[in-house]
């Protein structure tokens, strides 16, 4: 009886308590108003909490007397309590002036600072304290093992531990080893605070982090730690962007046909959304606008007949240019249910290298990764290889359905070392031929920042080893994480020539993009080396220029070469190339004479002249090696735009304003906002309303 009175307390309690939660939400936004994504909102002494999402929004349960903690990086932290009329916190959060930056210990004073200890017989570790300004060393005991904690002021934790931690040759360590390392190895330290520690190594750096290289370690610093010693309150200087030559206009006379590979690829917008959303200037060379074009879906019909993709065409007014018209030619895979699909042989290649320390790293990539295991099936198969100093296998060969089991061995993983890239990519495939599935979506899955620093590391060297390592018939899918050392360039090489796709990871909803509504066409080829050739119609058209693409050009001759490599088309996947055609008749600035022909005249061909242009695409079979041609002829018909064709046309020139192009015809932010309105659609998702967003953010900057 007692049991049972005692139970129904208990409950009575747990309702009572649960009756007074109630939901909290709010929109977060910085000192200029503009909405900030990734904000923590936590429960004060609890581990209870959330962030905030792309609009700044959170929500949360929490009930009468708890404190919220709002935190970000470089942002004070902000309390709010919650009382029983509270059920909206919204506020702008300030920036934190008070930010304590870096500061670098030499080691000959270091050196000669534990030199003197050694002889009295204290502890190494207080060397620090008085060399480096606001270090606090707390110790138990007197001796020279004495237990040591390294305290910079300064610091903001909200829970746990306030103690900074150490890294000795890029590996997480410990005060006690640091106190016993021989003065005489240690090269230089150096001590991050502030946000630079967590920007460095997440969470567990954001109380500082010491740094120390001994002279023996052969140990290099990643750019990004670097980057944080010289320019503490700056994070991107050592990103790679292959130069980007813009296309130009072509003389239909000279050069009718126009031939490039199909870019399914996206990383490029959600890299110059993290930019925008960070305040930081957008490097030209990271604009790529057939990737930002791509990022969003089009009303594309499926494909009726044998092909697996449909084509489709439209022909409008420059929005931009009353002179000239814009051509849009979209393609749109076959989408194929997740049941329907064969089964898998995905081996997870993951960077665990010292920098891919830092929240926007291997801890979004673990998180992100087991979006993917949650989808799989029992006829799946996954195993996982990572690589830092050296290249190891962390989880055989495991069926999708013991998720526990793989995300288990996710969960355990953890960075530190340099970056064995060309030998971890060596084991990866090795795997992945070892438990080939014949008829099966053989791939390897890799994620990284791209910071190959041992083995083969140059852009051409991993060129080659791809090359070698798709004849195996394993597929590649590359994803980018992090920023300050982010190496576009080689990410995207390694992609391009492992029949593969590439995309870059800064938010947990773009994971969910990636691995959740797009999972088919990230990891299910249907179509390899797509190409299209586009020949235009003298008789109608004077020069045409491909807005993008410019480092997917093929020669004309290559369109019907099957050695040579294109791009590859994934279950669903669409693709949207846009052109910009100057008619017959029309006096236009971008158009440059031509010498008149000795040898060769060209002719029009009046016969056709109700056509604009001609559009022939070439694509094999996942495991064919003979090309199937496609044809589809454009009626040179001018219409008003449709709202698909009006929201790409507004990225298209969003991505030429960033890249300062010539062709813009001046066109303004306002030209580009009026655009995308008008385009905006139903937008199930919200991405073309983050676009506006985003417009607005940089238009604000």
């Amino acid at each position: 009886m007692n049991n049972l009175l005692q139970f129904v307390f208990v409950a009575f309690i747990s309702l009572q308590i649960h009756a007074q939660q109630r939901t909290i939400s709010g929109t977060i936004s910085d000192e200029n108003g503009i909405a900030l994504p990734g904000v923590n909102v936590i429960i004060k002494g609890t581990s209870d909490g959330t962030q905030t999402n792309f609009d700044g929004f959170y929500s949360i349960k929490a009930k009468p007397g708890d404190l919220l903690v709002f935190s970000f990086i470089g942002y004070q932290i902000e309390e709010k309590e919650v009382n029983k009329n509270t059920s909206n916190l919204t506020f702008a959060m300030q920036v934190d002036s008070a930010v304590l930056e870096e500061v670098v210990v030499s080691s000959i004073g270091f050196e000669k600072e534990l030199n003197r200890e050694r002889n009295t017989q204290t502890n190494r570790v207080h060397s620090l304290q008085g060399k480096v300004a606001a270090v606090n060393i707390n110790s138990n005991g007197k001796h020279i093992n004495q237990t040591s904690q390294i305290v910079l002021r300064g610091n903001r934790s909200i829970l746990g531990p306030q103690e900074a931690i150490i890294v000795i040759d890029g590996n997480i360590s410990s005060a006690e080893t640091l106190a016993n390392l021989e003065p005489e190895n240690i090269d230089i330290v150096n001590v991050i605070k502030g946000a630079g520690g967590k920007a460095l190594y997440g969470a567990q750096g954001a109380n500082g982090v010491v740094i120390v290289t001994t002279k023996d370690g052969n140990y290099i610093l990643p750019n990004e730690v670097k980057q944080h010693i010289l320019h503490p309150n700056t994070y991107d200087n050592s990103d790679s962007y292959e130069e980007i030559v813009e296309n130009a206009f072509e003389n239909v006379k000279t050069k009718p046909l126009s031939t490039f590979s199909i870019d399914v690829d996206k990383a490029s917008y959600s890299n110059i959304r993290r930019m925008i959303n960070n305040g930081q200037e957008v490097p030209a060379n990271s604009v790529k606008i057939e990737e930002m074009v791509n990022y969003f879906d089009y009303d594309y019909p499926q494909p009726v007949d044998k092909h697996p993709f449909s084509i489709n065409t439209e022909q409008i007014k420059t929005p931009w240019n009353t002179d000239t018209q814009l051509v849009r030619i979209g393609l749109q895979g076959k989408t194929y249910e997740n049941d329907a699909l064969p089964a898998s042989n995905l081996t997870f290649l993951i960077d665990v290298s010292g920098s891919m320390n830092g929240t926007n790293r291997l801890p979004l990539l673990k998180s992100a990764f087991k979006l993917l295991v949650n989808q799989l099936r029992e006829k799946d198969l996954v195993s996982i290889v990572v690589y830092a100093g050296a290249a190891g296998v962390v989880l055989e060969p495991t069926s999708g359905n013991k998720k526990d089991r793989i995300i288990a061995a996710l969960d355990k993983l953890a960075a530190g070392g340099s970056t064995a890239g060309g030998q971890g990519i060596e084991l990866a495939y090795s795997l992945a031929e070892k438990h080939f599935k014949k008829n099966g979506n053989n791939r390897v899955i890799l994620a990284t920042d791209g910071d190959f620093n041992v083995g083969a590391s140059s852009d051409k060297d991993m060129e080659k080893l791809i090359e070698e390592k798709r004849k195996t018939g394993v597929f590649l899918s590359v994803l980018g994480f992090g920023y300050g050392n982010y190496k576009d360039s080689k990410l995207e090489t390694l992609a391009d020539k492992g029949n593969g796709n590439h995309a870059y990871i800064d938010t947990m909803q773009e994971a969910q993009k990636v691995f959740g509504k797009e999972f088919g066409g990230t990891l299910y080829t249907i179509a390899k080396d797509v190409k299209i050739q586009v020949e235009f119609n003298p008789a109608v058209v004077q020069a045409y220029r491909l807005i993008g693409y410019e480092n997917r050009i093929l020669a004309d001759e290559d369109f019907i070469d099957d050695t040579k490599d294109a791009g590859e088309l994934g279950s669903g996947h669409s693709v949207t190339a846009l052109y910009e055609v100057i008619p017959v008749g029309v006096k236009s600035p971008y158009m440059k004479n031509i010498s008149d022909l000795k040898y060769t005249k060209s002719e029009n061909t009046l016969n056709f002249s109700d056509e604009l242009f001609t559009v022939k695409f070439r694509y094999k079979k996942p495991d064919g090696e003979k090309s199937i041609e496609m044809v589809h002829v454009h009626e040179n018909k001018v219409h008003k735009a449709s709202t698909d064709m009006q929201f790409a046309s507004a990225v298209a020139l969003f991505g030429m304003q960033l890249r300062d192009s010539k062709y813009d015809n001046n066109g303004q932010i306002t030209d580009v906002l009026v655009l995308a309105k008008q385009g905006r659609g139903i937008d199930n998702n919200g991405y073309r309303s983050e676009f506006l967003r985003l417009v607005n953010a940089y238009n604000s900057l």
